[in-house]
């Protein structure tokens, strides 16, 4: 059943690789039963040639397919009955927040609720229709629960980081409100977690694109000019970062590296370049400016500081609330390795990510058309102010609230800029390859940039 089931599904990472076969690791199942049938946990791991995955699913068993489920929760059928996603059931929603208020102990799995929390078990659970990586249920409007797929054993950096954010009194987070634990490889595992759900918020993804709509929709106005201007929430955006990164440096302790560290990072860093230019010839175009801007990063004089941070921060990860701007989703890139994700790193690659996440939030508003045709080009030079308008009030932010301008940083920075940018040509060429030419463009900027004479090494 698994074999047809779970390569479709967006959060198995293996779709592409050469894999073994999927190996049960466990099955627990729940003492509820919902539409006559059982529920039951299961995980499951799968060995590919970059190492052994590990996946959680709830599978529901009943007569048919419930009709609270879509067709695409199919799984399979064994024995006059059909398996399906349980997680996407709004019934076994409600079973799992039960079970996190009545702090129950079904076989290993662990269901707790945090000191305080007021929770209404009886609060409908609505299942995000969204593609994730992970699948995330929100109830009543008051409570999410982020169910996590796949799994790595261990504390999940996003329950971490929030019970601490919120134990510090941050603004910026959603409050913990409860998680669900079990063993994996001998070790406590984060399955899932509830926190605070922000109603009437919006996605500062959302914002952006509208923003960068409103002004290329007014051809005769400039970006401080029209009425959708983004820059002041930018430059709020950026104190919350750099406020969020201090409570951060505060909760889990920082360090000043030795001088030496940025030679480290810049290695990896024209590392993984080297393994992307292998890959996308137009970045192969470009070798010997990129491996100029690393190297000149290498030799930051200062030692750097490092510290917990958020790891895979862009526009799609903050949410403007009623009370201002929230963080979300502190588990870091999925796809790094737990210890990666759980280590210290320099506060400016959350920077670089979220100044790399403006630049995208125009360009991508101005991807395709004729390159040729001057309302296209007046388009991409108006998506151009935009971000360097906005990519500024965010860097003035984070400088006021955190006391230092991650600018003055200069190479460094710029490195973590570029890293970033090659990752997303990397990514863009393999799913998208029409969007190749937005981090390109980064690419070409950054590397130009940073040579002393502002041409190409």
């Amino acid at each position: 059943m698994l074999t047809d089931f779970v390569p479709r599904q967006r959060w198995f990472a293996a779709k592409n690789l050469d894999r073994g076969p999927f190996t049960i690791l466990s099955r627990t199942p729940m003492p509820d039963q919902v539409h006559g049938g059982p529920i039951e946990q299961l995980l499951f791991s799968v060995q590919t040639p970059v190492g052994v995955q590990r996946y959680q699913m709830w599978i529901g068993w009943a007569p048919g397919l419930p009709d609270s489920v879509g067709p695409q929760a199919h799984i399979g059928d064994v024995a006059g009955l059909t398996g399906y996603d349980a997680l996407q059931d709004p019934h076994v929603a409600g079973v799992l927040l039960s079970a996190i208020v009545a702090g129950a102990d079904v076989g290993d799995l662990s269901f707790r609720s945090e000191p305080g929390a007021d929770i209404d078990p009886t609060l409908p659970g609505l299942v995000i229709g969204a593609e994730q990586s992970n699948t995330s249920i929100v109830y009543g409007h008051r409570a999410i629960l982020k169910m996590f797929r796949r799994l790595e054993p261990g504390p999940n950096p996003d329950a971490e980081i929030h019970r601490a954010l919120s134990a510090a009194g941050s603004a910026h987070v959603a409050a913990p409100l409860g998680e669900i634990t079990g063993p994996l490889a001998g070790q406590t595992t984060t399955l899932g977690l509830l926190t605070e759900f922000f109603a009437n918020s919006a996605e500062g993804w959302a914002m952006a694109t509208a923003s960068v709509r409103d002004l290329l929709s007014e051809g005769d106005l400039t970006a401080d000019e029209v009425g959708g201007d983004f820059a002041a929430e930018a430059d709020r955006l950026g104190q919350a970062v750099a406020e969020v990164h201090a409570d951060l440096a505060a909760a889990f302790g920082s360090e000043v590296a030795d001088p030496g560290e940025a030679q480290r990072i810049i290695g990896q860093m024209i590392a993984s370049a080297e393994a992307a230019i292998a890959l996308v010839p137009e970045l192969a175009e470009h070798r010997d400016a990129i491996l100029a801007t690393f190297r000149a990063a290498a030799d930051h004089p200062d030692g750097l500081t490092r510290q917990r941070i958020h790891g895979d921060l862009h526009l799609g990860q903050v949410l403007r609330t009623l009370q201002g701007w929230s963080i979300i989703d502190f588990e870091g890139e999925p796809s790094k390795p737990l210890a990666y994700r759980r280590a210290a790193h320099s506060p400016l690659r959350d920077v670089a990510g979220m100044l790399r996440s403006f630049d995208y939030a125009a360009r991508g508003q101005t991807v395709g058309g004729d390159p040729d045709d001057p309302v296209q080009a007046q388009h991409r030079y108006r998506a151009a102010e935009w971000a360097t308008r906005n990519r500024t009030a965010f860097a003035d932010g984070y400088a006021r609230a955190a006391g230092q301008d991650p600018r003055t940083a200069g190479s460094l920075l710029t490195a973590f800029e570029l890293d970033k940018a090659i990752y997303e040509v990397l990514y863009e060429n393999g799913h998208r390859p029409h969007w190749v030419p937005i981090p390109m463009q980064a690419v070409v900027a950054l590397t130009h940039a940073a040579t002393p004479d502002g041409g190409h090494s």
